[in-house]
């Protein structure tokens, strides 16, 4: 608003000046022409006329009669002769000047403010002549400096040493402003033809009377002007930073209230519906982001609360069959073989515990380091050590050489975890079997299956079916599975298979297909 006010003020400044500038040049050349006019008189005076009248000083100019070649007599002289008598005597000698042209009919009379009489060829007086007059001011200049004016004209002009230089020798005419009498005049310096000079003044009152009146109406027009730039700036700018506004309302109901679903109405594609745009996109995800870790920080609260639920039962039997060790010194072989047995397979189901919690307790979001596997190597590798634990399964498995990226010890224990699963639900000397294609393993087993009511929970954690609450495991380990897969960008999937068993599908994307299938 202060830029745009500013712009306009400059420019009404320079319009006003300009404006001011050329009406007064416009107006000062009318004065300035019509004073050339009024000297022009001056370079055909006629040879016909006598002027007779006395001019202050005690001179008197005259022109001689009926001579190709008038004289003109400036000086002390007696009073006018009267009407028909011969020319004025001799003053201070003769002058030359130019003769008439043929039919001129302006006389020095007239420039002096009189009216000559045709018939007589004498001058007669007009009323006194007023310095700020609008027919102009006219004093001549001798040649040796002397200022000779009409009777009826008692203000004298300024005579300077330039005046007096082109009285005496002639020279260009030029223009002057001065302060005569209280008088504000515009002057004009001309030479005579045949020696001396005249000074014309006219008054600048009416000038300077139309150019105060300009400034006045300037300087109001041009404070109106600034002070409407500057309200109606100021309603462009309210109007423009509306966006800004309700950007900054938003940001301080989000930082006071936390409530991260306030969004900004945002149309248009300029640089504030833009930053609206932005603005909301970043309440979205940041929104995203605290859901996210919401979510997150719930699930870790139920990881610890079902962890500690499953983790009080083998602790109790612990805890039991230590104090029975304690108590019973002199216990029998045999049982106490049985209770070591026993306290050894409840720290080791204590340690699975702990370690597939700690699995799951890992960031969810996808690994960090990560690097191109092959995916059918990473698999022949868990199929070994699935056969070595296989309690009497076999496992058959066809491969096809495949790459993916991501972690691979994540990828094992997930690999190892769909194994286990489908060992511990076969029966013994069933088949477990095992398929790689296009980034997508399968592993089918000849168990019992999955209930229909089991199906949608098999992947939760610490789910147990009804019939694998007497089986070992955590119930961790399917919901591990589900983690890595998600994490890297895949899915798994169960399904019961209508001849008997269950079905588990694992894909994850692939970035490169090797070589053909292989058995393992």
């Amino acid at each position: 608003m202060l830029a745009t006010a500013a712009a306009v003020a400059v420019a009404i400044v320079l319009g006003s000046m300009l404006t001011y500038l050329a009406v007064g040049s416009e107006l000062r050349g009318e004065v300035d022409t019509s004073l050339r006019h009024q000297a022009a008189l001056f370079a055909t005076p006629p040879a016909l006329v006598r002027l007779g009248e006395r001019l202050s000083g005690g001179g008197q100019i005259g022109l001689s009669t009926g001579a190709a070649k008038g004289t003109v007599r400036v000086g002390p002289g007696p009073e006018p002769a009267p009407r028909g008598a011969p020319a004025l005597s001799p003053a201070a000698g003769p002058v030359p000047i130019i003769p008439p042209k043929p039919g001129a009919k302006v006389p020095f009379a007239t420039v002096l403010g009189q009216t000559p009489d045709v018939a007589t060829g004498l001058a007669l007086p007009n009323p006194a002549v007023a310095l700020n007059g609008p027919n102009g001011y006219v004093q001549l200049v001798t040649p040796s400096g002397a200022a000779l004016r009409p009777k009826s004209a008692a203000t004298p002009l300024p005579v300077d040493r330039r005046v007096r230089k082109v009285a005496a020798s002639g020279g260009p005419s030029y223009l002057r402003d001065a302060e005569v009498a209280g008088s504000h005049v515009r002057i004009l310096t001309s030479a005579v033809p045949g020696g001396g000079a005249v000074e014309i003044a006219r008054p600048l009152s009416e000038v300077d009377h139309v150019l105060g009146r300009m400034r006045i109406i300037l300087l109001v027009l041009g404070l109106g002007g600034v002070a409407l730039a500057a309200t109606l700036g100021l309603l462009i700018a309210r109007t423009t930073l509306a966006p800004v506004r309700r950007l900054m309302d938003a940001t301080e109901h989000v930082a006071s209230t936390r409530d991260l679903g306030r969004r900004i109405e945002a149309t248009g594609s300029d640089e504030l519906s833009r930053l609206a745009a932005s603005f909301n996109a970043m309440l979205e995800a940041l929104q995203r982001s605290v859901a996210a870790v919401d979510a997150s920080v719930r699930a870790q609260r139920q990881l610890v609360a079902d962890a500690s639920h499953e983790l009080r039962t083998p602790l109790t039997s612990l805890r039991t069959n230590i104090e029975v060790l304690e108590e019973g010194r002199e216990l029998a072989e045999p049982k106490r073989a049985a209770l070591l047995s026993d306290i050894h397979e409840q720290i080791e189901e204590l340690t699975a515990v702990m370690n597939d919690v700690i699995e799951l307790a890992r960031d969810e979001q996808a690994p960090r380091e990560t690097e191109p596997v092959r995916l059918d190597r990473l698999v022949e590798e868990c199929l070994a050590r699935a056969r070595r634990n296989g309690r009497g399964v076999t496992v058959a498995a066809t491969l096809e050489p495949c790459t993916i990226v991501g972690a691979p010890d994540r990828l094992a224990r997930a690999i190892n975890n769909l194994l286990d699963n489908a060992i511990t639900w076969s029966p013994p000397g069933a088949e477990v079997e095992v398929s790689l294609e296009h980034g997508e393993l399968r592993v089918r087993d000849h168990g019992p299956g999955i209930a229909r009511a089991d199906l949608p929970h098999v992947f939760d954690r610490f789910y147990r079916a009804a019939g694998a609450r007497g089986l070992p495991g955590s119930g961790l380990g399917l919901a591990i599975v589900r983690q890595v897969a998600e994490t890297h960008g895949g899915t798994v999937t169960a399904a019961t298979v209508p001849d008997g068993g269950a079905l588990l599908r694992l894909r994850l994307p692939v970035s490169a297909v090797e070589a053909e299938p292989q058995l393992a």
